[in-house]
């Protein structure tokens, strides 16, 4: 088989410090691929009206496999306000780049495993009797990517017909005289088959790797027909695997839960808005953003990105002093989706023994508040930290 292609986008802010770290990791494993470059982000919203050119969305569709940095998204005034002008007024509108690239190739399924590294000084620390007590958590959460709040379905001033529609419905009668200016809409959409889809992929993750129970973290008591629809669909499944717990927890409860017990979860499946909201909650329990990765996974393309944000205070610090882990972890996430189990394993397994040993800490781990003075106080630098993992390759 010959090398692979992976498109690499690195996108805003520190996206394009994180991405170059994990092709060093990828190389120094001796994973062979061609890598070719990929626009995306702010920079040609400003220029271009789009932050995913269509030029990128042709990369994807030809080459199938993505590595994706950072975005940097703002409110819809804000937008309009920074694009050239030349382009200002010219109707174009803003959406989010990466949740246009998981609509438009169906990357229906987001997966954002949050396990603990043992010695990592962020893990989540509980009271036990007169001590404390430090839970290693090991959780998969399965995040429907394509539908619910996410799927742009929206509007301010709604049109006359979205509003007779609505109005069909018995509790839209006291919004009847609210001036459309007035009045924004935006829904959230299940369909049986993504919801059917998502769930049958937790199961089958929790039984590929051991975990005794899904949860379904949604909020079926008020939100009756679009949750509903998610659990009904997981009792229908859970019935092909008798061996695994079905739970079902509401949101809100699920995250006063996350330091009671979140030792005792195993794949938890969410729709969009909740998956999004549950998964920086058990990140939190492991270390953060830092150590955040996940994967967009469609029938045919597959994008691989960690879940921090751009973060642009970070981005002229020179030398670099953000920690590239969950990048490293994301393109981990990559090799295990090709076939490469092996050499994702080995990167763990020194990203392990580097946290194990605790000789090297980017700042985020020193508990420190970042800034270009975290080095004189010990902190690694990004290529530091980069280049204690290759050297327990």
């Amino acid at each position: 088989m010959g090398k692979r292609t992976i498109v690499t986008m690195p996108g805003d802010g520190i996206g394009a410090s994180v991405l170059p770290e994990a092709l060093r990791v990828l190389d120094a494993i001796g994973f062979e691929a061609n890598y070719v470059h990929a626009d995306i982000g702010w920079e040609f919203w400003i220029k271009e009206g789009n932050a995913l050119p269509d030029r990128t969305l042709k990369l994807l569709e030809e080459h199938k496999l993505g590595l994706f940095g950072a975005i940097t998204s703002k409110p819809k005034d804000k937008a309009a306000s920074e694009l050239a002008p030349e382009l200002q007024d010219k109707g174009y509108v803003y959406y989010s780049p990466i949740v246009g690239m998981r609509q438009h190739f169906d990357l229906h399924t987001c997966l954002r495993p949050c396990k603990s590294f043992a010695g990592n000084p962020l893990n989540f620390i509980r009271r036990k009797g007169d001590g404390f007590d430090e839970p290693m958590v090991d959780v998969a959460i399965f995040r429907q990517n394509t539908e619910g709040l996410y799927c742009g379905v929206e509007w301010t001033d709604p049109p006359p017909v979205v509003r007779d529609a609505m109005n069909t419905h018995v509790k839209m009668a006291k919004f009847k005289d609210v001036p459309g200016e007035d009045l924004a809409i935006s829904t959230r959409i299940f369909t049986r088959k993504a919801c059917n889809s998502i769930c049958k992929a937790a199961f089958e993750y929790a039984k590929k790797f051991g975990y005794k129970s899904v949860t379904v973290c949604e909020k079926p008591n008020v939100i009756r027909e679009t949750s509903g629809m998610m659990m009904f669909e997981a009792r229908e499944i859970q019935k092909d695997y008798p061996g695994i717990e079905l739970w079902n927890t509401n949101i809100d409860a699920q995250m006063m839960w996350l330091t009671k017990n979140p030792e005792d979860y195993g794949a938890i499946v969410s729709g969009n808005m909740f998956g999004d909201i549950v998964s920086d909650g058990f990140a939190g329990l492991v270390g953060g953003l830092g150590f955040a990765c996940s994967a967009n996974i469609g029938d045919e393309v597959a994008v691989f990105e960690p879940t921090h944000g751009s973060a642009p205070k970070y981005q002229e610090l020179n030398p670099s002093i953000v920690n590239p882990m969950a990048m490293i972890l994301s393109a981990c996430m990559m090799l295990d989706h090709i076939g490469e189990a092996e050499k994702a394993t080995k990167i763990r397994d020194a990203i392990a023994t580097v946290i194990a040993e605790g000789k090297v800490r980017t700042y985020d781990m020193m508990k420190l508040t970042g800034g270009p003075d975290v080095i004189k106080k010990g902190a690694a630098t990004m290529t530091e930290m980069t280049d204690a993992i290759i050297a327990h390759l």
